[in-house]
């Protein structure tokens, strides 16, 4: 690719995304409001507090369903070239797949799937 190219593709991205965030900032309402100030619960009124805190258990579990899910997503372009590279391509998602299978049996280890 041409640096040029490069630069002027840089450049009007940025453009377009900063064009984008000012039109936005002076088009939009800016009326504060009593209800515009409270937390969104579905539509139904909020009684007392809106701070919940949750266990920990709950984001690890999160953590860990974002992180395999991300990870199977690089099992797609393994399946596209695994043809044209052979041998190589299949070492590497069988080290890929030891490495997933390890991460999962320490948090099953450490009961982070648990769901109490």
């Amino acid at each position: 690719m041409d640096k040029n190219a490069l630069i002027l593709f840089v450049i009007s991205a940025i453009a377009i995304v900063g064009i984008g965030m000012t039109l936005s900032w002076i088009v939009a309402p800016k009326l504060k409001t009593k209800v515009k100030e409270e937390s969104y619960e579905c539509g139904i009124p909020t009684k007392g507090t809106s701070f919940i805190q949750f266990r920990v258990g709950y984001y690890l579990f999160a953590i860990i369903f974002l992180i395999f899910d991300v990870e199977t997503v690089f099992i797609f372009p393994w399946a596209v070239v695994m043809k044209s590279i052979g041998m190589t391509a299949f070492i590497e998602i069988v080290i890929f797949f030891v490495i997933l299978g390890l991460g999962l049996l320490y948090a099953w280890k450490k009961n982070a799937l648990r769901w109490d």
